[in-house]
C-alpha cells in the first residue's frame, strides 16, 4: 500500500509537525534519562563528556526503535509512524540514514531551519531528511498494517 497523497487524504498528515516536535522532546528526555541511569556504569566519565555519550546513546535509541518498529517511543506516544513512500516500515539501512540525517541538521543550523520550514510548509509535511531518502511521518491511526 503506497501512502496516499495529502490532498486525497489530509487526515494521514493533520498535526503531524506539531507531534514530531513533541516526540522528539520525550525522546530526548529518554535518551537523558538512559544517559544518567547509565553513568555510574562509565564511573560518571559520561558526565564529563556529555554530547558525546548523548550523542552515542541517542544514535543508537533512535536507529533501534525506527528499525524495531518504524517509531521511536516518543513517535508511538505521540501516534505517528516514519515510513518509506510506498507504505513500508523501515529497515535497519534506512533507520541509520534517518538518523544519521537528522544528526546532519544538528550540525549545521541552516539546514536544520529549512528541514523545519519544510516540514511546516508542505502539504506532506516531509523533512529535508525524508525528501532525500524517500520517508514520510504520519499519523498511525490511518495506517492499514
Amino acid at each position: 500500500m503506497r501512502i496516499p497523497y495529502p490532498h486525497s487524504h489530509p487526515e494521514f498528515y493533520e498535526s503531524v509537525t506539531t507531534k514530531r516536535f513533541f516526540a522528539w522532546l520525550i525522546d530526548s528526555a529518554i535518551v537523558l534519562a538512559i544517559l544518567i541511569i547509565t553513568s555510574p556504569f562509565t564511573f560518571f566519565v559520561s558526565l564529563f563528556l556529555f554530547p558525546f555519550f548523548y550523542a552515542a546513546i541517542d544514535f543508537i535509541y533512535r536507529t533501534a526503535t525506527l528499525s524495531m518498529g518504524s517509531a521511536t517511543f516518543g513517535m508511538r506516544l505521540m501516534a505517528i509512524e516514519l515510513r518509506h513512500e510506498s507504505g513500508h516500515r523501515l529497515d535497519f539501512i534506512t533507520s541509520v540514514f534517518h538518523t544519521i540525517g537528522l544528526y546532519v541538521s544538528y550540525a549545521f543550523v541552516l539546514v536544520q531551519l529549512l528541514s523545519i520550514g519544510m516540514m511546516v510548509m508542505r502539504d506532506d509535511r516531509k523533512s529535508l531528511t525524508d525528501m532525500v531518502i524517500g520517508t514520510v511521518m504520519v499519523n498511525r491511526a490511518h495506517i492499514l498494517y
